[in-house]
């Protein structure tokens, strides 16, 4: 199996015509379909189906509480290490099933990263923040790790900041830098797409226009989504936008044509400021 995902699946018995059909699929990257959720006995995402472009900006906006940010974790199985949760439904990438038993849930984490709200370097070098990655999927060749964490601090536009600070401490960096380098750690391990959890949210307006114009810079070559409470940032950095409320899935479509002529009474009602 040829497929840019194989290496998640344990074994590869049964899945040459999902790679086939993944093929075909070219300008899909993520699809769900009849996607619930469910917290114990309270059910969060409702009969969730949609279909994520690859190299492209996806937005998800909507009131605090509505399903966003558990809807953006159910994409790389974040949800897992819940005690009591559980998911009905599929989430394909690429045509896979990630929820399938042959699932090796690290390779997929490797290539669905994710960039949280609040920064989290960890309390070590620079350097060994980005190498943190690499080292645990096995390369231990300095130089290599030291090429890894160039180009990765370089695609998350920080390298020029940092190159002579390499073995002081991450949390000596600004916030904004601090976000940056989070970004540059998940690329770090080669993904295919990046989850961002309102990763301005914490910033200052200079860092946050910096955030967006690497989330720009990106999607010529990763599929990205990100969750906003910014309905002014969604319009910005996304090309396409999902609004979600109350764990349903109210409408998704073309970012400039959601926001301009939404489809939904409940869409234009929360744009307009009417509740939410």
């Amino acid at each position: 199996m040829l497929n840019a995902f194989s290496d998640l699946v344990k074994t590869r018995e049964g899945q040459a015509d999902t790679a086939s059909e993944a093929r075909d699929q070219r300008t899909t990257k993520i699809e769900t379909s009849g996607l619930d959720f469910y917290y114990g006995d309270q059910q969060a995402l409702f009969d969730i189906s949609m279909t994520i472009p690859e190299r492209a900006v996806t937005a998800l906006i909507g009131p605090s509480g509505c399903g966003k940010s558990t809807f953006l974790r159910t994409l790389n199985r974040m949800n897992d290490i819940i005690e009591g949760t559980r998911l009905t439904g599929q989430v394909l990438l690429e045509g896979i099933d990630i929820y399938a038993p042959a699932i090796d849930v690290v390779a997929l984490r490797k290539k669905v990263g994710m960039v949280f709200q609040k920064s989290t370097p960890f309390p070590k070098s620079i350097f060994d923040n980005i190498a943190y990655g690499p080292r645990i999927a096995g390369t231990s060749d300095r130089r290599k790790l030291t090429e890894i964490v160039e180009d990765s601090l370089k695609r998350a536009a920080l390298w020029d900041e940092v190159k002579d600070r390499m073995t002081e401490s991450a949390m000596a960096l600004s916030g904004g830098q601090q976000q940056r380098l989070c970004i540059a750690r998940a690329l770090a391990t080669n993904p295919d797409v990046l989850l961002m959890d309102e990763p301005a949210s914490a910033l200052d307006p200079a860092s946050t226009a910096r955030v967006e114009d690497l989330i720009f810079e990106l999607k010529e070559n990763y599929t990205i989504v990100i969750v906003t409470h910014n309905m002014q940032q969604a319009a910005r950095v996304s090309d396409t936008t999902a609004f979600f409320f109350q764990g349903r899935l109210i409408e998704v479509g073309d970012t400039r044509q959601l926001f301009t002529n939404p489809k939904q009474k409940q869409t234009e009602d929360y744009i307009t400021g009417r509740f939410g």
